[in-house]
């Protein structure tokens, strides 16, 4: 673990051993001051020889003034240091989780992976700084104590120093204790995080079915455990923090006792038992330090953890020998395909031994009760899922074997559930082809029927759409959805349940754009309003069972089978 946290320092090697300098010439001169001390004391006062004693002085002035700077470059660039850190983690993490496959979205939360990204990389940015700089420095002010304090008396010195062992054995066991209880807290940091993001994400839900009592409720459960899981952690803290004061007070108290019976029996005089008691005063801040570094070592690398443990995830992989391909004509076949999403049930979407084919250049409408797996098809043409038997070919080549990259810049996806970043239009139709110029953008938008609604707004195509389009009506954001696509151009479209969540009149205005855009490509279509597939080449009636019909919508209904039962139904309810 500590080998993966160090190889971050690499980039940053100049400026992280420019501030050890920094932090050991720190450190050496806070122990002068007691030497300095003793030889006031016992030389220059008893023999007034106010010179020697200026020139020291004025040396220990010399050396605070020069400490200014020496601390000044420990807290800007220790601390840009440890943002710069935190950048690369930060950028290394959100590439890595853009490379993810899809189950892992499936089953973990927005809010836990922001945790991540920011909370806790933040606590691995402030380790990544203060922690080798404090640890640093409290190790060299240690040893130079020990040494100088050791001139003046080693028996002294090794009494006094004794109980450092103890603190130490006390230390490790109580770290054990914080370290799981710092890591319950940041589980526990990151639900109340998803609980939060989700909560306000559906604040129009939940205000419009009067259900914030019940988003109240989740919240306050959740923040119930993450209070317990705090409570924990201070618990531990508690125990650890004041066993350590008691031990910082009890070297004190053994310094004062042992250096009184040395002076006594006059084994020290009365400037070495002042540099003792300095020693002693200003060795508490370094080992208050290594105190105060055990919760940041801990908060810091419970965070590297649940970094590296997202980390080790492993991505979408590539084929060793892929084939490469520009364009796909579109031939889509669906080999003897197999399919169940690992946390589901066995029956609940699942396609078993599926052969299917969609033609190239026409239009095929998949229809059925829900569960029959149609959406299921949809995501694994792209290969947003691994199948588990069978095979999928495009064009004759197995899909398995193409770049992920160059499968999914072939097809285009238009859904029921737009998602618009936030950002203006124009940048939400470019998602279709980032290298467009403005005329490619708004060409797009003609054929979507938008480019009218679009320069009636106030900044035209730079207006912004708000979070998740929240500024736009469905229906318009369902159109930006399509310029994305007319935009994109890709042989093969899938179109999943693209208008059903829309009212009629809106249905039908975007019909017209979505039977434009779908001409000459190879077209799936996802559709529970049977009427607007009346007119695909081909539509296929799927079940839990499997393919169940197929054919025309004349020669569906003539069939007198499950398609035309539910074209009736629609019609007769219509």
């Amino acid at each position: 673990m500590l080998k993966k946290f160090v190889k971050y320092y690499r980039p940053h090697r100049k400026l992280f051993v420019t501030d050890m300098i920094c932090a050991f010439l720190v450190a050496v001169i806070n122990m002068l001051y007691p030497y300095i001390t003793k030889n006031i004391i016992n030389v220059y006062v008893p023999q007034r020889d106010l010179k020697l004693m200026g020139i020291w002085l004025g040396v220990l002035l010399a050396i605070y003034i020069a400490k200014i700077f020496l601390n000044y470059f420990i807290q800007y660039w220790g601390h840009i240091m440890g943002v710069r850190i935190q950048g690369d983690m930060r950028e290394e993490f959100f590439r890595h989780v853009q490379k993810l496959p899809f189950p892992y979205f499936d089953e973990t939360k927005t809010g836990t992976i922001m945790s991540r990204i920011i909370n806790d990389l933040f606590e691995i940015s402030e380790l990544a700084h203060h922690g080798p700089e404090d640890l640093f420095i409290s190790t060299v002010s240690i040893i130079t104590a020990f040494i100088l304090m050791a001139t003046i008396n080693l028996p002294l010195t090794l009494i006094v120093f004794a109980v450092l062992p103890f603190m130490l054995i006390f230390a490790i066991k109580a770290r054990k204790n914080m370290r799981d209880s710092f890591r319950k807290m940041r589980e526990e940091t990151g639900v109340i995080n998803a609980t939060v993001e989700s909560a306000i994400s559906g604040i129009r839900v939940s205000k419009a079915y009067t259900a914030s009592k019940k988003e109240f409720q989740k919240f306050k459960a959740n923040n119930e455990n993450f209070k317990k899981a705090r409570a924990g952690a201070y618990k531990s803290m508690g125990v650890f923090f004041s066993g350590m004061g008691f031990f910082n007070d009890l070297m004190y108290f053994v310094t004062l006792a042992t250096c009184g019976l040395f002076f006594y029996h006059g084994k020290i005089d009365g400037g070495e038992f002042a540099a003792f008691l300095l020693y002693i005063s200003m060795l508490l801040t370094p080992i208050r330090t290594l105190v105060n570094i055990f919760e940041q070592i801990q908060a810091g690398m419970t965070g590297f953890v649940r970094f590296t443990e997202v980390m080790a995830i492993a991505p979408e992989t590539e084929p060793e020998n892929c084939v490469t391909v520009d364009a796909l004509d579109g031939d889509v076949t669906f080999d003897n395909v197999s399919f169940a999403y690992k946390h589901d049930t066995e029956d609940t979407g699942v396609l078993k031994n599926l052969s299917l084919t969609f033609k190239k250049g026409q239009t095929t409408a998949l229809v059925g009760p829900s569960g029959g797996g149609k959406t299921t098809i949809c995501h694994l043409i792209p290969r947003f899922y691994e199948l588990d038997e069978g095979k999928i070919t495009i064009d004759g080549i197995d899909i398995s074997h193409l770049k992920r990259e160059d499968l999914r810049k072939n097809i285009g996806i238009v859904q029921q559930d737009v998602f618009l970043f936030s950002g203006t239009v124009k940048e939400n139709i470019a998602y279709g082809n980032l290298n467009a110029s403005d005329e490619e953008i708004v060409e797009a938008a003609k054929k979507a029927n938008i480019d009218e609604f679009i320069r009636s707004l106030p900044d035209g195509y730079n207006t912004e759409v708000g979070e998740r389009g929240v500024k736009l009506s469905g229906g318009q954001k369902q159109r930006i959805s399509i310029a994305r696509a007319f935009l994109k151009n890709p042989p093969i479209l899938i179109l999943d349940e693209a208008t059903s969540a829309l009212d009629n009149f809106t249905e039908m205005q975007i019909q017209s754009a979505l039977e434009s855009l779908s001409k000459g490509r190879t077209t799936i279509v996802v559709a529970h309003r049977l009427s607007t597939v009346k007119n695909a080449d081909t539509i296929v009636v799927l079940t839990k069972n499997g393919v169940e019909e197929k054919g025309t919508h004349d020669e569906l209904m003539q069939n007198n089978g499950i398609y035309k039962g539910l074209y009736e139904y629609q019609f007769k309810h219509s």
